[in-house]
Formats: C-alpha cells, structure tokens, sequence
C-alpha cells in the first residue's frame, strides 16, 4: 500500500458503532499507536481465537511485536498470513445524568495486517532498537549492546498494517433533553496514564544517578 493521508475505507476496518467517532487518517491512527505502551494482538490458531498483550513499537505503517522466541503467540503469528493488533487509551469517564448516557472517552485504535517473523539479525536488531525506543527513548544508546544469544532468544514480529481505524471520543454527557432539568451531578472524571517517580534498584550503588534520559519519563502522561 502506498503510502496516502488515509487508509481506505473497506468492509473491514468500516466503523459502524458511533460511526462519528471514526477516523481513517494517517496521523490520527499513528498518533495513538504512538501513546500506546502495550497492544492487544489478535488471531484464529488451530481454529481457535487469541488475544495477548504484546510490547511494540512503530516505524511508518509497521508495528514490530516483541515476544519470547519461542512463545505460542510469536510462533503463531509466524505462521499466519493476516491477523489484527488494538489499542486503546481511555481519557476520562463520562458521568451522566443517566446510566444509559454515561460512557468513556477515548482514544482507539484498530489496524489489520500481515506479519512476518524477522529472521535477519540486522533486521531484528533494528526493529528491537524501535522497540525500545518506543516505550523509553534514548535508553537504547545508554546501555551495552544486545548478546548475540538475547538475540536468538528474542522473537520479533514484523506487522505490516494494511488496513486501519481510529475511534476518538471526547466531551461532556450527551444527555436527553429533559434530563438537563434533573438536580444531579454530571460531568468527565478524567483518567490518565501517567508514571511516577523513578524507584532505584536496590542493587544499584548510592552515587549512581538516574540519567536524563530516564528523568524525563518521569511524571509523563500518555
């Protein structure tokens, strides 16, 4: 697929539930796969359907999926020609004056593809470097190279998205007209994922400071 602003609308990545909320551009679709720690990979195994939680990371219209070399879910995708990854954000719970109304907001993301198992250690080494990148940039460069066994041992999945959606929802209740009257609260009660404050490994010697790379993650909202 060349590259363009938007995936094309198909039968398979057609939102049809709050059909409004849906985006097939681009930057949208790249924006939350972008603020996404961990995507949910799904496909049918000996007539069987899977889902796992994967770690990843993206370089255009590729996702690269890391797992354990000999782990179902690698050996799986490995095998089969098509399958689909999701992520999801939520960005606030919506209260509102009644149950049927309330909901969340969110950032989603659906993308359909093809994956691939890297068998070139170049390649692999590459899209790990991706990988880690993704969930803590700079650390790549701070820390000693990969051994060639850690290599071996590590699965790496490239998935080609060839089909994509995003769903975003924001904004107060939505309620109806004659539950504006009612004398009860509504309202968004924001959710966020956001890290903390960096916690030492008790083996590390007392004058080893973080370094800037790991400071900046702290206190990051996703």
């Amino acid at each position: 697929m060349a590259p363009g602003e938007e995936f094309e609308t198909t039968t398979l990545n057609k939102v049809r539930q709050v059909a409004e909320a849906a985006h097939y551009d681009r930057e949208t679709v790249h924006a939350v796969l972008d603020a996404g720690l961990v995507c949910q990979v799904a496909l049918i195994d000996q007539d069987q359907p899977i889902i796992v939680p994967m770690t990843y990371g993206r370089s255009g219209d590729t996702l690269y999926l890391h797992g354990a070399r000999k782990a179902r879910i690698v050996k799986a995708l490995a095998e089969h020609p098509k399958a689909c990854a999701h992520v999801t954000l939520v960005d606030g719970i919506v209260i509102a004056r009644s149950t049927f109304n309330s909901s969340m907001n969110y950032r989603s993301v659906t993308v359909f593809g093809r994956p691939t198992l890297i068998e070139d250690p170049d390649e692999k080494l590459a899209a790990l470097e991706i990988i880690s990148e993704h969930l803590v940039p700079g650390r790549w460069h701070e820390v000693r190279p990969s051994l060639d066994r850690e290599v071996k041992m590590t699965g790496v999945i490239r998935f080609e998205i060839e089909s994509a959606s995003a769903k975003v929802a924001a904004g107060p209740p939505e309620d109806e007209d004659e539950d504006y009257q009612s004398a009860v609260w509504a309202g968004v009660l924001p959710v966020s994922l956001q890290t903390g404050t960096l916690q030492p490994d008790p083996a590390l010697p007392s004058e080893i400071d973080p370094s800037t790379v790991c400071l900046t993650l702290e206190d990051k909202t996703y």
